[in-house]
């Protein structure tokens, strides 16, 4: 497949913007999600990355895609490769968002680059999300996207089985788990929640577990673990988890941070992450 780079760069520098309450019901909902216990009166604390659940595209069913996803072409530019993922991000937390505010996301895109991998052409959209309150910033965010070819049916080597972590916790990936998340974020991307899509036309062998789902559990984990919130974070997908089982994060002290993963039970890293405190 040919891709014209130049035209799809034309998207560099367009910019998006949304706002929303953070309301005690969604905190709720959240933490009844993830099976996790917090405050959630006014004034408290969100938990960790609860704003990928806040401003997010709000684009008729009418307008979405085959897989789910608003039509190529709006603020995103219109890439024709049709599998779409969330390839990694950085984030720098500035102050925790409070349950009652009004949050504003405003978003650019800075950059739309093309590579070659060993399943063909891959095309990389990197964004920058900015959230902030009436009280200040909360955090930005780099977003990497990746949008590739589907699979050829080519067998790839046996992959290494992830390292054991000094610590670790076991997560049940079950089809309600996802589609709750899904639902919290606003997702339609029918791989998560449409076990016949994922199967029959992207050709996974199951529903996927979300890649900022991950991020999500490792980030909380790893203020589990220090006991306070990291100042940063980074994430990189490596590999898809599928759904129906369970899957473990894992944490390891390096220095002043922890460096931490995700894996299923005997498959290979899935996410790698690193929080880091000032």
């Amino acid at each position: 497949m040919t891709l014209d780079i130049d035209h799809l760069r034309q998207w560099i520098g367009r910019k998006d913007h949304a706002h929303e309450v953070l309301t005690p019901t969604l905190v709720q909902r959240l933490y009844a999600t993830l099976d996790r216990q917090g405050p959630t009166e006014e004034g408290a604390d969100a938990p960790l990355l609860t704003h990928h659940c806040l401003c997010q595209p709000l684009v008729p069913t009418a307008e979405l895609g085959p897989d789910g996803h608003p039509t190529r072409g709006g603020f995103l530019p219109p890439v024709p490769l049709p599998r779409r993922m969330w390839a990694g991000g950085a984030l720098r937390f500035h102050s925790a968002p409070k349950i009652g505010e009004d949050i504003t996301r405003r978003s650019v895109i800075e950059d739309v680059s093309m590579k070659s991998g060993r399943s063909g052409p891959l095309c990389f959209v990197t964004l920058r999300h900015d959230f902030s309150s009436p009280h200040g910033p909360i955090l930005s965010e780099r977003q990497d996207i990746v949008y590739r070819d589907a699979p050829t049916g080519n067998a790839n080597p046996a992959p290494t089985p992830a390292p054991q972590g000094d610590e670790r916790r076991e997560i049940s990936a079950s089809p309600a788990f996802l589609f709750r998340y899904s639902a919290l974020t606003f997702n339609g991307h029918r791989i998560h929640y449409d076990q016949p899509y994922a199967r029959e036309e992207e050709f996974y062998p199951g529903l996927v577990v979300h890649g900022p789902l991950q991020a999500m559990l490792l980030a909380q984990y790893a203020g589990d673990l220090m006991g306070r919130a990291p100042t940063g974070f980074s994430f990189r997908s490596m590999a898809p988890i599928f759904g129906g089982g369970s899957f473990f994060l894992h944490a390891q002290r390096q220095g002043d941070d922890l460096m931490l993963w995700t894996a299923a039970p005997d498959g290979p890293v899935a996410m790698e992450a690193r929080a880091s405190w000032d």
